[in-house]
C-alpha cells in the first residue's frame, strides 16, 4: 500500500477534509447548495424571461455570474470539502449582482428589481455556505 506524499496524506488535512465533507452532507449545507443552484441558473436566465435582454452588457454578466455561481453550487453539493475554501466567491458574486446594473450602466426598473433581490438571495446563500463549514460537527467514533 502506498501512502501519499507531501501535505495531501497530513492528518489534519484528512480530519479538516473529513469535517467538511460531513458539514456538507447536512440537511442545511444540501438545502443551501440547490437553493444556490437554482438561483444561479435563474440569474443566468433572468434576462431573458424578465425582458431585459436588449441590454447586452446587462444579459451577459447576469448569465456569466449565474453560470459561475451555478458551477460553485454543483462544487459545494459534490465535494464540500474540497471546495469549502471557495465559498467566500458566492457572496462577493451576490454583491456584483446587485451593483451590475449601475456599473454596466444598464439600469432599467426591471433590472433592478431583478438584480437587487436575486443579489440579496445570492449574498445570504453565500454567507450560509459559509457558515456550514464554520459549525462546530460532532466528531466520529
Amino acid at each position: 500500500m502506498t501512502r501519499p506524499t507531501g501535505l495531501e496524506g497530513h492528518p489534519d488535512i484528512l480530519a479538516m477534509r473529513d469535517k467538511y465533507e460531513r458539514a456538507g452532507s447536512s440537511p442545511a449545507a444540501q438545502v443551501t447548495d440547490g437553493l444556490t443552484l437554482l438561483t444561479g441558473l435563474w440569474l443566468a436566465i433572468s434576462s431573458w424571461v424578465v425582458g431585459f435582454n436588449g441590454l447586452s452588457r446587462l444579459s451577459v454578466s447576469n448569465l456569466i455570474t449565474g453560470l459561475a455561481l451555478a458551477a460553485l453550487a454543483m462544487g459545494f453539493a459534490s465535494a464540500f470539502g474540497r471546495t469549502y475554501g471557495l465559498t467566500w466567491i458566492a457572496p462577493l458574486l451576490g454583491i456584483w449582482t446587485i451593483l451590475a446594473p449601475w456599473i454596466t450602466r444598464s439600469a432599467t426598473t426591471a433590472s433592478i428589481w431583478t438584480n437587487v433581490v436575486t443579489g440579496a438571495i445570492v449574498l445570504l446563500l453565500g454567507l450560509a455556505a459559509m457558515a456550514v463549514g464554520s459549525r462546530k460537527m460532532p466528531m466520529r467514533a
